[in-house]
């Protein structure tokens, strides 16, 4: 069987409109998740930056909470990234 795979990209757009390397993505250590971090993630997952097994690899993280980070913006924008308004958005 053939696999199918994308070609490692050497850079995405990231959330704020400017190209995002891998140089530029979060520490691999990062501890502090503020919004702007979690959409450079979901952006290279996104763009083919990362795969999801290597970014939760990576980030030490969940795929389900991966996952919820992409719904957020899905259904919120940035916005719904924000921890303290999560209650309030999935409300």
């Amino acid at each position: 069987m053939t696999e199918h795979y994308r070609p490692r990209v050497r850079y995405v757009i990231g959330p704020d409109g400017s190209p995002l390397t891998v140089a530029d993505l979060p520490p691999k250590d990062t501890k502090r998740w503020v919004i702007r971090r979690k959409a450079e993630v979901v952006a290279a997952v996104r763009g083919g930056l990362l795969s999801l097994e290597e970014a939760c690899e990576r980030y030490t993280l969940t795929v389900d909470e991966f996952l919820s980070w992409q719904r957020s913006i899905d259904k919120h924008g940035l916005p719904g990234l924000r921890a303290t308004r999560v209650q309030e958005y999935r409300g």
